[in-house]
């Protein structure tokens, strides 16, 4: 009886110097990136477990939590209640109470009485923004996906308002912009909130420009412009003329160590 032993070829091993040359590195990639592998396991990996054990949405399981935490007809109680959700629960991607502050003050210091958001998701947002306009103010308020649209008008019933207030949309955005001033009789939008598919956020700018529908003067804010990040549309409002900008600095959502920003745009006129 043979056996045969089969050693490696010394050109083929790697040399543990290699390795341990590498072993800093690694270290330094996950130091540097933790709140986004946080970010992976909370919103990603918690979330598909959560789907799977527990046989729906995440969005109905915000809501659900709503039901039993918050007090129905109170905006501020909604807002709380998400906010913790989201903190502590599972997160979710709303706005949050910090960046939320500069979305309240410009919608109390513009009293906008024709607003428009593209992006509903839960309805957080929408909620945000409702409690803080004047008294004959119309909002619309736009969700492309059918059942986040629907948690969301329940959310936005829930805080108190009706559909004399917030009316929810449901449809694409690129299809809803066309057909705003037609449809719904729109000739001016005072404020637009942006918080839909970042990579959407120049089209829709471009499309609201080509309708007619800002005016000098009508503002637009757009989440979430440094992470996951707009660079696109933030190079073409630096250069088009259009607009007066401002970045405010902020950190993402609920996650204190990972950057990000909202861009205020202010419309001037056209070029």
């Amino acid at each position: 009886m043979y056996c045969i032993f089969i050693f490696p070829n010394r050109s083929e091993m790697v040399s543990p110097a290699i390795v341990l040359a590498f072993v800093p590195l690694l270290v330094t990639l996950i130091i540097r990136y933790r709140y986004h592998f946080l970010l992976l396991y909370r919103a990603v990996l918690v979330r598909m477990v959560l789907d799977c054990t527990t046989g729906i949405s995440r969005e109905e399981r915000a809501f659900q939590y709503l039901l039993t935490h918050s007090l129905p007809g109170d905006p501020d109680s909604i807002l709380d209640t998400f906010d913790h959700w989201s903190s502590h629960v599972e997160y979710m991607s709303n706005i949050g109470p910090k960046k939320g502050k500069v979305l309240d003050r410009l919608i109390t210091d513009n009293a906008p009485l024709t607003v428009l958001e593209l992006g509903t998701h839960c309805g957080y947002s929408a909620v945000r923004i409702a409690r803080g306009l004047p008294l004959g103010a119309r909002f619309y308020s736009v969700e492309m996906d059918e059942c986040n649209a629907t948690i969301a008008e329940k959310v936005i019933r829930l805080a108190g308002f009706d559909d004399d207030t917030v009316e929810p949309i449901v449809s694409p955005s690129e299809e809803v912009i066309p057909q705003l001033r037609e449809r719904f009789g729109i000739e001016r939008l005072d404020f637009v909130f942006m918080d839909h598919w970042k990579r959407c956020y120049l089209r829709d700018l471009q499309l609201l420009e080509g309708s007619g529908l800002l005016g000098k003067g009508s503002i637009i804010l757009a989440d979430n412009i440094i992470f996951p990040g707009a660079p696109h549309f933030l190079r073409y409002v630096k250069s088009s003329g259009l607009y007066q900008h401002r970045i405010h600095q902020a950190t993402l959502e609920y996650f204190r160590g990972i950057r990000d920003g909202m861009a205020e745009l202010t419309f001037i006129g056209t070029k």
